[in-house]
């Protein structure tokens, strides 16, 4: 056991020596392979982190259903203002039905922020309502509420002035985030901005404890609606569930990989062809050609534990800066991602290796020998 012990200590020891004979190349290599492992895990983390947000900040609203047009994007920011507002008074008559309440969404054009237009009582009904960090409702059609969030980003306070949507407003309260959008206008107002008077883009709807009782009896109200539980729409925030995402995540990460097994391999190759005459006297002392390969493998897979250490810290560092300087902007890194990345960098690493290797298996001694 303790030769064992001392056997790999000593191949882990002349692995680390080559590796710090050559500090810059090293260094580099690390730091390609730290580039690859953020890239995957703040592309896939920041499409999770957003898609999870959204789902809470829907939860967080209060209802129980969704009531929106046919054919409509699960992303409500570019829902369409096409449903009728008296179908909210139809909706709130049906018996399993508690509380009703018409919104029209709309989307700055520069950052994507959601704005609510709302009826401030029926969508404050909703759920416990609003909590109020300082301010309060609108008294006046150019008005905004913003919540906590969108405020320590944008720094604003009660009385700040803001433009939204090509219009001024003043903001009149600062709300506790998670309430759907980041501003909230009056309803009107937004219909006005939109031209889309006496329409809405969907409807929150609470049920009086029987949800799916609600939910038929909407259907049965309007078919040609979707009609879904907040439940079952808070599922479809993830990105297995979005197709449209897969290949951008996907090309993502091919990205990495490419840049590990390029980099990698560039590395390597030229650290074989320096190291010629070292890999011709390894091989006339009766290193065989399974022992060359093995270690230059074991210096890459020592290099490539580096950079991901280096990569993941790095990362984590990046969703903290971030947190701090940009609370909008959630990343959501898991333990599962972490592995994959970590997979991923030793898997196209590996690969880059594996060629050069191959070649430093193969020389002859005698020719090794007499290079120059």
């Amino acid at each position: 056991m303790n030769e064992t012990f001392d056997a790999t200590f000593s191949l882990v020891q002349m692995l680390w020596g080559n590796i710090v004979a050559r500090p810059l190349r090293s260094l580099l290599t690390c730091i390609a392979i730290a580039i690859q492992v953020i890239l995957v895990l703040l592309i896939v983390g920041l499409t999770s982190g957003v898609l999870a947000e959204w789902g809470k900040r829907q939860e967080g609203v209060g209802a129980d259903i969704l009531v929106q047009p046919p054919n409509s994007s699960i992303f409500i920011a570019f829902a369409s203002a096409v449903m009728q507002e008296s179908l909210g008074h139809k909706i709130a008559a049906l018996s399993a039905v508690d509380e009703v309440a018409p919104t029209l969404s709309l989307s700055e054009p520069k950052n994507l922020v959601v704005i609510y237009g709302i009826d401030f009582q029926r969508f404050n009904a909703l759920s416990r309502g609003f909590l109020f960090r300082s301010g309060g409702p609108f008294t006046a059609s150019d008005q905004v509420i913003a919540d906590d969030i969108i405020a320590q980003t944008k720094h604003l306070k009660v009385g700040s002035q803001v433009t939204l949507l090509n219009h001024t407003f003043t903001v009149c309260g600062i709300v506790a985030h998670g309430k759907g959008a980041r501003y909230f206008i009056p309803l009107k107002t937004a219909q006005d901005i939109a031209g889309a008077e006496n329409r809405v883009s969907m409807f929150y709807v609470r049920s009086k404890g029987d949800i799916e009782g609600a939910r038929r009896q909407i259907l049965g109200l309007a078919p040609q609606n979707r009609v879904l539980s907040i439940s079952e729409y808070v599922s479809l925030m993830s990105s297995s569930n979005l197709p449209q995402l897969r290949p951008f995540t996907r090309t993502m990460v091919g990205l990495g990989i490419v840049i590990s097994f390029l980099v990698v391999l560039l590395n390597v190759h030229t650290m074989v062809m320096e190291r010629t005459r070292e890999i011709g006297i390894l091989k006339a002392l009766g290193l065989t050609r399974f022992g060359i390969m093995r270690m230059l493998l074991g210096e890459t897979v020592i290099l490539t534990a580096v950079g991901t250490a280096l990569g993941i810290a790095l990362t984590f560092t990046i969703q903290a800066i971030l947190k701090e300087t940009n609370p909008g902007t959630p990343i959501l890194i898991t333990a599962g991602w972490v592995g994959s990345a970590t997979l991923l960098a030793l898997a196209g690493a590996s690969i880059g290796a594996i060629y050069p290797s191959l070649r430093a298996a193969s020389y002859d001694p005698v020719v090794a020998l007499a290079y120059e």
